[in-house]
């Protein structure tokens, strides 16, 4: 039965160039879908985008580039948010859903530098820059004599302060600079092996709220984009980072892949100088994932992950009445 086509739909999205060209993806997947409905991009900015001179897991965490979209949604001015996966908090506010769940792009860390070919080459003492405590956690406990600095903004941004000389190397998402046709940028993607990913990363997810006063079940009208496997793979990595309450604010790491019927996660642990680690490997039924993810965190609690986590707590500044940045 084909759902109730409406004749206009609006999605909530940051304005940064990945944000939009995640947005636009959407809208043109939509529009394939429902030629006869218009569909338009509602941008806007976050606090998450304003607040550029703190670290995020100081300032709040994920929520932060978040928030805004959901109350354009709550205020009837849009009807979907895309997110990227990995920068949506485990627990939505009463009232919204994930309607659909698209086709992991490459979830891999990439090595991003001008002068170093991987970090197999950075000198002793090197500046390398990363927004994620997991990624600063996994790189400080295999090159210690490194020196790892936060990196705050888009990925334009970014890419500008290593141009600018401020880091020897930065480490991103491999699928943003793929998404913005920047791969050639990559010097080396690192392996889940090195770098274990993000619950998440590579990932688009499609929020909505309720449903629409005229009835529109944004659902089903959604559930074309879905990709089933990736839906579940995401279930087993978001179960783990949720069992422990997972946000920017902790080095948490969880990546499932599916051979078959069979599903393999392995999910990590660390404070973020890299010194304490937990870490665990399960496999099973790729249609319970997320009694899978409770496994690997049961694996991670053994080896004493609360008391990891314990110890590098993070409490949020108090942000209130701070002025965008510039």
């Amino acid at each position: 039965m084909t759902p109730n086509i409406p004749s206009r739909l609006v999605i909530a999205s940051r304005e940064s160039r990945l944000a939009m060209w995640q947005a636009e993806h959407v809208r043109d997947r939509l529009s394939a879908l429902y030629p006869q409905c218009s569909v338009e991009i509602l941008g806007m900015t976050t606090r998450g985008d304003q607040i550029l001179d703190r670290a995020l897991s100081k300032v709040g965490g994920k929520g932060l580039f978040v928030k805004e979209l959901e109350v354009a949604m709550a205020d009837g001015r849009a009807d979907l948010a895309v997110h990227c996966l990995k920068d949506l908090p485990m627990d939505l506010p009463e009232g919204y859903s994930l309607a659909a769940i698209l086709e992991r792009e490459d979830p891999r860390d990439a090595f991003v530098s001008n002068d170093y070919a991987s970090l197999d080459e950075l000198p002793h003492g090197a500046v390398v820059g990363t927004s994620s405590l997991r990624r600063q956690a996994l790189i400080a406990a295999r090159y210690p004599h490194l020196t790892i600095l936060p990196l705050r903004g888009n990925l334009d941004t970014r890419l500008g302060k290593l141009d600018r000389g401020d880091y020897a190397a930065i480490i991103l998402a491999a699928a943003g600079l793929n998404r913005l046709g920047l791969a050639a940028r990559i010097r080396t993607v690192l392996s889940p092996e090195l770098s274990l990913p993000a619950a998440g990363q590579g990932t688009l997810a499609i929020e909505i709220m309720g449903e629409r006063h005229d009835g529109v079940d944004l659902q089903r009208l959604l559930a074309p984009l879905n990709d089933e496997a990736t839906a579940q793979v995401s279930l087993a990595e978001r179960k783990v980072s949720r069992i422990f309450g997972g946000s920017c604010q902790i080095p948490l790491a969880a990546y499932a892949t599916i051979n078959g019927e069979q599903m393999h996660l392995r999910a990590m642990v660390a404070t973020p100088d890299g010194t304490r680690m937990a870490s665990a490997e399960v496999s099973g039924s790729a249609s319970a994932p997320e009694a899978l993810g409770e496994q690997a965190a049961e694996l991670l609690r053994q080896q004493d992950a609360a008391g990891i986590l314990a110890s590098c707590a993070v409490t949020p500044d108090n942000h209130e009445g701070l002025a965008p940045h510039a």
